[in-house]
């Protein structure tokens, strides 16, 4: 009698990997909900319920970046605002929005950005080209870049 193999049936390997998307900018959110720096931030708790979202980036008339106002930044306002016993009336988005704002390169792999996330603890990374905002990339827009990927060799 011959040997057998009982390794079982073997699957050919593909050498030809599809074309992943992998990049920032192949998953980060185009459409975004902006504010001004001079819109009052009651408009901007409305927006954000209304809307669904946790923050969004705050642009001037050229498109360009200028800061970041989330839900915590309201809620920082309504506890000042209310401790102190003063109206929210004439509160812009100005006084309260961050300005310092870390960005993340569209062409930057989704993986890398994953572990930026990490690092930072922030919700949301703005993507800037030519000095012009083009995008959002958040923590919910990696999860569905990883269901995307899943099952595909990751290291491309």
């Amino acid at each position: 009698m011959g040997i057998k193999s009982f390794l079982g049936s073997r699957k050919k390997t593909q050498k030809d990997t599809p074309n992943i998307p992998i990049k920032v900018s192949d998953y980060m959110t185009r459409n975004l909900i902006t504010f001004k720096s001079d819109q009052r931030i009651e408009q901007v708790i409305d927006a954000i319920i209304k809307n669904r979202i946790s923050g969004a980036p705050v642009i001037n008339d050229k498109n360009e970046l200028i800061g970041v106002i989330s839900e915590g930044d309201c809620i920082k306002q309504i506890s000042e605002s209310r401790y102190y016993n003063m109206p929210m009336d004439n509160d812009t988005v100005e006084k309260h929005m961050v300005k310092d704002v870390e960005t993340i390169d569209g062409n930057m792999n989704i993986f890398d950005a994953a572990n930026k996330f990490l690092a930072s603890k922030r919700r949301r990374f703005p993507i800037i080209e030519n000095g012009k905002l083009v995008g959002q990339i958040s923590q919910k827009d990696i999860l569905k870049a990883a269901l995307a990927l899943k099952g595909q060799n990751w290291k491309q």
